[in-house]
Order: C-alpha cells, then structure tokens, then sequence
C-alpha cells in the first residue's frame, strides 16, 4: 500500500496513528498542506466571527460559502467540490437560505438547475469576514513574512491550467481515456 494510502486509511480509520516517517512524507505533500492551511484559516475565521456576535456556521456552510466568492454558483458544482450529494447540499443550501445567508433562483439557462448567491441580508457577515481574513493573513503574514505570504498569495491566485487528470491516470499506468464526445451522436451517411 502506498504511504499516501496507509497515512489516509490510518487516520481514517481512527487505527493507529501512521508511523512519524508517514506523517513527515505527509507533511511534505503540497494538497496536505495545503488542507491544513484551509482548516488553520477557516477555524480562525469562525472564532472572529463568532467574537464578532455571529452564529456558528458549520465547516461545510463555510466551504460553500467561500466557493460562491470564488465564483462557483451552481448547486450541483458546490456538491462535487465538497464531496457530498446533491441532496445533502440542497438542504444544506435551504438551511442557508432559511438563515439569510443565500439565496437560490432557477438557472435561465437550464431549467433543471438552480443558481446559489449571496443574500442582500448577508452582506454584514461578509463584511466581518472579510475584515476577519484581513486580520489573519496580518498575523500569518507577521509570523512567515510578507515577501512569503505574497509569494503564496501569487501561486495561489495563478492560473493553474486545468486539473491533470489525465496526466496523472497515465503516470499510475492507467491507459489513456479517449475524450467523450459532446452532443447528439451524428448519424451515419445514408449508403448508396
């Protein structure tokens, strides 16, 4: 089994704990890392925004929250980014809306769809949490160093082209998938 592999199943699991060469390797993975990093920023943005008077958000209502400033508005999207079904994130979605946060409205384009934005009423909480990043990114900034943190800021915000699935399949030996085609099948020209 590969370490990636052993260090997830083993925290997972709640077995014992991956051995401390496992969690170094780990360590040094970027998308862990990164992850950590996520979850430093989100549980310091809750702390700030509940000193700040607001009620809990759950880990996941963050998540969505912060993907709809980055631009993600369909429901079906915010549900493949987090890992759930689209069940759990309409109700997660109604829960959100029913507390002010979003608000929902049918995709135009697609009838089947529904659009996810923020709510007229939430625009306080975002203006906390915006002044609550600003806070933390000032400590961690203060704590790494500015040329570091806007270093990071720069490879985080660069385009990174799109995901390498792909090119990650055939380096593990898989074969290459051809592309499916998009559309209605065209019919065959009519033999003569």
């Amino acid at each position: 089994m590969c370490l990636w592999a052993r260090v997830l199943s083993a925290t997972m699991s709640g077995d014992q704990p991956p051995r401390s060469d496992e969690r170094q390797a780990a360590r040094e993975l970027l998308m862990v890392n990164l992850l950590s990093a996520v979850y430093w920023f989100d549980d310091a943005l809750q702390a700030g925004l509940e000193a700040r008077g607001w009620p809990k958000v759950t880990r996941v209502q963050s998540l969505i929250l912060a993907n709809i400033a980055a631009g993600v508005n369909r429901g079906a999207q915010l549900a493949r980014n987090l890992g759930v079904t689209r069940q759990a994130m309409s109700q997660t979605l109604a829960d959100m809306e029913a507390r002010g946060l979003v608000v929902t409205r049918q995709d135009p384009d697609d009838k089947r769809a529904r659009l996810v934005g923020f709510s007229e009423r939430s625009a306080p909480i975002r203006d906390d949490a915006v002044a609550t990043l600003q806070v933390i990114e000032a400590t961690l900034g203060s704590r790494i160093g500015t040329r570091q943190l806007d270093a990071f800021k720069d490879v985080a915000a660069a385009d990174w082209g799109p995901s390498p699935v792909a090119i990650v399949a055939v380096a593990a030996g898989a074969p290459a998938r051809e592309r499916k085609p998009r559309g209605r099948p065209r019919k065959a020209p009519a033999a003569t």
